[in-house]
């Protein structure tokens, strides 16, 4: 029995943190002023991917880039996850909502025709998903970091927000 809920709760913890990372991308891309269509577009592909990722146990992080039309990258926002193999038995299933919407209010617009990449790095080898492939993150040399903690929080993991502009 204790292995069914295990696996039921980790399943749902992948669910959860992969629901949240997407979420908190499309809030910050619509407040920088990014065009939605893509995200949109490719949304259940990419939580799919993210989520199975979180199952397995192989994500590192989720990281959102935004291209500028003058060729920087800025800002990056990455999302690095953390697991908790035997599961924490009171552990709830929390998101720093309120903290997060006054974190984007303090973000400042990025100029039109800005676009995003989205990059995954893993800690094994991950299982293959669909649309995703291998690709070559930006430098983030120069860029300054602000740490906005833990994002959201199961029984099994936690997804936590880095911002570098």
């Amino acid at each position: 029995m204790p292995t069914t809920t295990r696996t039921f709760t980790l399943v749902n913890t992948a669910v959860y943190l992969a629901q949240v990372v997407m979420g908190a991308m499309a809030d910050i891309l619509a407040d920088l002023g990014v065009d939605l269509t893509e995200l949109y577009r490719d949304w259940e592909r990419d939580e799919s991917a993210i989520r199975a990722w979180i199952q397995e146990q192989s994500l590192k992080e989720v990281v959102l880039e935004c291209h500028r039309p003058d060729g920087t990258v800025s800002p990056v926002i990455e999302f690095p996850v953390v697991y908790y193999p035997d599961g924490i038995a009171d552990a709830r299933f929390t998101t720093q909502r309120a903290s997060l919407a006054r974190f984007r209010a303090k973000l400042e617009r990025v100029p039109r025709g800005t676009t995003f990449r989205l990059f995954c790095t893993f800690l094994k080898h991950p299982a293959p998903q669909s649309g995703w492939g291998p690709g070559s993150r930006s430098s983030t040399e120069g860029l300054r970091s602000l740490s906005f903690g833990s994002l959201a929080t199961g029984p099994h993991g936690a997804v936590a927000m880095r911002y570098l502009r």
